[in-house]
């Protein structure tokens, strides 16, 4: 792509691109995504300024031209999040500016951030959910992966856990009754129930994992484990449940944090409290889980214009 800049300027923006590449580990995607924003941000100051940029025009800026920018980006009918996207890559590249000494702007602290739309956690359909863990057990190459797939389904759909708390979790987490203990975020605990057939699936796991406690710490091997004897990476759960999805073809939406929404969604359709639901999901703040309200209501409409007689007429 082409940055139309003066020559110290492009200097900086190589620097900066080699600095998020080698020290940062960004990820290729991303840094073309940065650079996107920053060769359209130098664009609108071309056309702003009357020349190309230089160091002293970028130290120069106020948040009016960054507003400008962004409203720019927004006339050409570029959406909230990728403006969002654009202003934390200027940031970033006027951070790096500073730290390096080259300019030095405080202009971009007072611009906001473009206000996201609301977006509402996708559910899956009761049935979903239960054909999702049974296949995720049918898909496994080997039979106790299959049982830990399904254990792990299990207790996200089950308990309302995120991935990284279930994964998370060490065999002598497994209460003797049928209560868990959760370190969520923040490292705030909470209590989730574990139904019976939740343990029965765990425990079914346990029975047929060829892995066992902690050789220097019994008791202490993580609960959920890959074909090596090690804590399940994250990104393997991921693989398992996109096959899933294939399988079932699920919409891209059923994810493993997807079972998590279920969980709630479910719980509410059912008469659950708001307060009750908020505290199993372990969210700090009750208007986050209200958020599970508006998914309500939208199954009930779809149902009444599925169902109703008078929904159907004009």
């Amino acid at each position: 792509m082409e940055f139309r800049a003066e020559p110290k300027v492009l200097g900086a923006v190589a620097d900066w691109r080699a600095w998020l590449e080698h020290e940062r580990r960004t990820s290729a995607h991303t840094l073309d995504a940065y650079g996107r924003d920053l060769a359209a941000f130098f664009d609108f100051l071309m056309d702003h300024l009357g020349h190309n940029p230089g160091l002293t025009d970028l130290a120069k800026l106020k948040p009016m031209d960054f507003r400008g920018f962004l409203a720019s980006r927004a006339a050409d009918g570029v959406s909230a999040t990728s403006r969002a996207r654009a202003l934390s890559s200027l940031k970033s590249f006027f951070q790096y500016l500073e730290r390096n000494d080259l300019v030095a702007n405080a202009a971009l602290g007072a611009v906001s951030t473009p206000k996201q739309p609301k977006s509402l956690p996708k559910a899956l359909g009761i049935e979903e959910a239960l054909e999702a863990i049974a296949v995720a057990e049918e898909l496994a190459p080997e039979r106790w992966v299959g049982k830990r797939d399904a254990a792990l389904l299990s207790l996200l759909y089950g308990a309302g856990l995120r991935i990284g708390e279930a994964l998370g979790l060490d065999r002598d987490d497994l209460p003797a009754g049928d209560m868990l203990r959760v370190l969520g975020k923040g490292d705030k605990e909470r209590v989730v129930p574990l139904l019976p057939v939740v343990r029965q699936r765990l425990q079914n796991y346990l029975d047929h994992c060829p892995y066992g406690d902690d050789e220097d710490m019994p008791g202490r091997g993580p609960l959920f484990v890959g074909k090596r004897g090690k804590r399940l990476n994250p990104g393997i759960a991921q693989a398992m449940v996109r096959d899933v999805r294939r399988r079932l073809d699920l919409p891209e939406t059923a994810t493993p944090h997807a079972l998590r929404h279920s969980f709630a969604t479910h719980l509410l359709g059912g008469g659950g409290d708001l307060r009750t639901i908020q505290e199993l999901l372990g969210h700090a703040s009750l208007s986050t889980t209200q958020r599970y309200t508006a998914v309500d209501s939208e199954r009930l409409q779809a149902v009444y214009n599925t169902a109703h007689p008078r929904a159907k007429r004009r």
